[in-house]
């Protein structure tokens, strides 16, 4: 039972349950002191040492179900009567095993057999749904399935009716078999597969550029928004830190005395210098014009599940005049706020130095010395005057200027992009089209907030 037990472990890590070698001992510990006779003590005992929080345990209870689910074995009926049913089988029936087992519809034989050769075809490694159907076929020939089919193939050349009556039979039985071990093969997809597949898919996805041609697929789209909130909780969850953090090392004296002065001077409670940690100020500036439309949405869906480590946040888009859209963010979810904004000023000609006039008339005064300007778009300003002169006025009033850029570097002095004359401005100008670079970026801005 200890091998069943270590691949139900590894089957909840596969579900995103974190088990730590210490937690597994526990749970051995548990096993031997209640048993596998009660079920349901069984489960409460593994669930109160495995689950940490009401989603583990939502998780724990599906996993647990499907891991130990073994649904009565759907074997084809024995034929009627008491005699020998695989006496009418060609000779060679006799060295077969399997045949007795299907021709007698021996379901617990044939349900044990399956377990012994899935652990020795190694099902339970399965990693991607295309190796269903070899592994299927694998765990078969370990049962013994070529040599099934072979009787079969003979006892249907024989010349006595019953012989082919009886392959028949056997026949019907090896394809109920076949069903049945498909229906295995399932299961052990659903236990350690499903989660590592899903991973793949996220992986794929986070890779993908968001400005390929043709736009995304709207099944991709609502994956990748679901991907950027969840890499949204990843870096709120790890910079969620306390507004103070020791320094450690560094004694604070002035502290220490005014402590002790109800010691009689004695210094027994030492207090330590801090640092204050101050949550980041981010300015978005998107441009959402067709090209860099996907984009700037998965920024913003980014950007606005980042509130528990941001201090404020205050969004722009434009396309040929610029707005604020925080108040289309807060009425519509962040998946559709885009399109309220091209209602308003989508289909215009992208100048992007008009854009930076608006900005600086209406809106400077939200920065200071503490805001971070993250400026999304591809600096083709259709060579209307790009008011490099705006540019720095927004770089000398903020704490750092870094814009995202989704074509690639050799295409920023090419026709009428100006990002080359932009870059000299910005504190980090980067090539970035995919959710990964995104998160590797915002992250770079999160951490420069932390002390160390």
């Amino acid at each position: 039972m200890q091998t069943a037990l270590e691949d139900f472990f590894r089957a909840l890590r596969a579900a995103d349950v974190r088990i730590s070698p210490a937690e597994a001992i526990d749970a051995h510990r548990t096993v031997a002191l209640v048993g596998f006779e009660d079920r349901t003590l069984f489960k409460d005992a593994m669930c109160a040492t495995l689950a940490k929080s009401a989603e583990e345990v939502v998780t724990f209870d599906r996993v647990f179900e499907t891991f130990f689910d073994r649904q009565a074995f759907q074997a084809a009926p024995p034929p009627e009567g008491d005699g020998d049913p695989a006496a009418d089988l060609p000779p060679e029936a006799e060295q077969s095993e399997l045949a007795k087992m299907l021709m007698a519809g021996d379901a617990s034989a044939l349900a044990q057999a399956m377990e012994e050769a899935a652990e020795r075809a190694q099902v339970s490694q399965i990693r991607l749904s295309t190796q269903r159907s070899r592994l299927t076929r694998k765990m078969l020939e370990e049962m013994g399935l070529s040599e099934i089919e072979r009787i079969i193939a003979m006892a249907r050349k024989a010349e006595d009716e019953r012989t082919q009556a009886a392959g028949d039979r056997l026949d019907a039985a090896r394809k109920a078999l076949v069903e049945e071990a498909g229906r295995y093969v399932e299961r052990q997809h659903e236990l350690y597969a499903s989660e590592s597949g899903r991973m793949l898919r996220e992986d794929l996805l986070a890779r993908k550029a968001l400005n390929a041609d043709g736009g995304i697929d709207p099944v991709d789209q609502a994956m990748m928004q679901a991907l950027v909130k969840r890499m949204a909780k990843r870096l709120a969850d790890r910079y969620s830190r306390r507004k103070h953090v020791a320094w450690t090392g560094h004694l604070d004296v002035r502290k220490t005395l005014r402590r002790s002065m109800g010691h009689g001077g004695v210094p027994f409670d030492i207090v330590f210098k801090t640092k204050k940690v101050d949550k980041p100020s981010i300015v978005a500036i998107c441009d959402v014009s067709k090209s860099v439309a996907a984009a700037a949405q998965f920024l913003l869906t980014f950007l606005y599940s980042l509130n528990e480590v941001v201090d404020r946040m205050e969004a722009f888009a434009f396309s040929g005049r610029m707005i604020r859209v925080n108040d289309v963010l807060d009425e519509h979810r962040v998946e559709t706020a885009i399109l309220e904004v091209l209602k308003q000023i989508g289909f215009q000609q992208t100048d992007y130095g008009r854009s930076l006039e608006d900005f600086c008339e209406q809106h400077l005064d939200q920065l200071d010395r503490h805001t971070t300007v993250i400026i999304l778009g591809d600096a083709r300003s259709n060579y209307a005057d790009p008011r490099l002169d705006l540019m720095a006025t927004i770089q000398k009033r903020s704490r750092a200027v870094i814009w995202l850029n989704p074509e690639p570097e050799s295409y920023w002095a090419q026709g009428d992009s100006v990002m080359y004359r932009y870059e000299r401005f910005c504190h980090v100008a980067k090539h970035c089209n995919t959710l990964a670079g995104l998160e590797r970026i915002i992250e770079d801005v999160l951490r420069t907030y932390i002390p160390h």
